[in-house]
């Protein structure tokens, strides 16, 4: 009873590693994933996915998958700003992370989430 249970138990584990990553970035008609994209979805990974969830479905943070976040901030500026500085319960990224890397993550939860 022992080994079967700890069978079950690595393979539960692997399964929710794998439900804890960030969506990939898809490869474009070249075959190559966009640079800014992928860019994105390692700063939403380390800095956002805690709180957003790892395919931004939301928990602490809100949801941002499935065009949420669009539906929140048609303009992706307004949504760039909300990351630099913050707001509510969502800590400012403005001193942690350049213009490009905001505008990466941004672009991220817009077309890939």
């Amino acid at each position: 009873m022992r080994r079967p249970l700890l069978s079950l138990l690595a393979v539960a584990g692997l399964v929710a590693g794998c439900a804890g990553e960030s969506p990939e970035v898809p490869v474009g008609p070249d075959g190559v994933a966009d640079p800014v994209l992928v860019e994105g979805r390692e700063i939403f990974s380390g800095r956002c996915a805690n709180c957003h969830g790892a395919s931004g479905g939301g928990g602490q943070g809100s949801k941002l998958s499935d065009g949420a976040v669009v539906a929140s901030f048609p303009d992706p500026a307004d949504q760039a700003e909300v990351v630099r500085n913050g707001r509510n319960a969502m800590p400012s990224f403005g001193d942690a992370l350049d213009d490009d890397q905001i505008d990466a993550v941004v672009r991220y939860t817009r077309e890939v989430l």
